[in-house]
């Protein structure tokens, strides 16, 4: 049996991508630093792309590339420039609130698997068009251009305020 058969690649490159996500996840959450957390968010993100490209919707993952990784990853880094110094001691973590956090992560896991292990899963129903990218973009400018425009007005409302954050940050800075 050959080990780097095609099937043991594709499940050698999900685990490594899944490796990825949870890492980038990790680093979202445990360091203190919130640069630090931004960019393990981008990779958890860049991290689902590859799950959506493994899955085979090349178009879903490159709009979580685009709008997730890009846009909103850019918008926190001017949160941050908002935010008060990073030279500055970060406060303590209080137990209460640590433990508060714990418990609603416990209790929304234990639904989860609650809702997960009591629905009856039926197979997904053979795609009947062309999923291409080609495909999608002539159903986003004929059939369904109403959704287009509404993509497109998202993300000049993303521009918009991106700017308007970098014209307040330079007022407050002057």
């Amino acid at each position: 049996m050959n080990p780097f058969a095609t099937e043991t690649l594709a499940q050698m490159a999900f685990w490594v991508v899944v490796g990825l996500t949870f890492a980038g996840a990790s680093i979202a959450v445990f360091p203190r630093n919130i640069l630090y957390n931004v960019l393990g968010l981008a990779l958890a993100l860049a991290g689902v792309a590859g799950l959506y490209l493994y899955l085979g919707s090349f178009f879903i993952a490159l709009m979580q590339l685009l709008i997730y990784v890009g846009a909103i990853t850019i918008s926190i880094v001017f949160a941050i420039m908002l935010s008060r110094p990073l030279h500055l001691e970060v406060p303590r973590r209080e137990l209460p609130k640590v433990a508060m956090g714990l418990g609603a992560s416990v209790v929304f896991f234990a639904g989860a698997v609650g809702v997960f292990s009591t629905t009856h899963w039926v197979p997904a129903a053979d795609r009947g068009m062309d999923w291409s990218i080609a495909a999608i973009g002539h159903m986003l400018l004929t059939k369904y251009d109403l959704v287009f425009e509404v993509i497109s007005l998202v993300l000049l409302v993303a521009i918009i305020g991106a700017i308007v954050t970098a014209g307040f940050t330079r007022r407050l800075s002057s």
